[in-house]
């Protein structure tokens, strides 16, 4: 089991690394405020999983946009409001 050599681990997996990043004073400050100073790895790993999972996201849609075309807005805002149970006005509720 586990990780093929020839594989890169994947976004939260794998040994864990110490790396030196440059960060602004005043982002230092906050993120210390918000996790304390022993809880700024897993802040700041969780964050950038999460924009990792959002620049995969982007790319997935671009391909989808690239093969079928843009997506249809309305169509979007009726799916968005029946899932939020919106569904006054909306002609396509089923």
């Amino acid at each position: 089991m586990g990780t093929p050599p020839s594989e890169s681990p994947a976004p939260g997996e794998g040994p864990v690394r110490p790396v030196s990043v440059s960060l602004h004073e005043g982002t230092i400050a906050a993120l210390k405020e918000r996790t304390g100073k022993r809880g700024m790895s897993a802040y700041v790993e969780a964050l950038i999983q999460r924009q990792l999972e959002r620049d995969r996201l982007r790319e997935l849609i671009e391909d989808a946009e690239a093969g079928h075309g843009p997506v249809d807005q309305a169509a979007v805002d009726a799916k968005r409001a029946l899932l939020r149970g919106d569904t006054a006005g909306s002609v396509d509720a089923a």
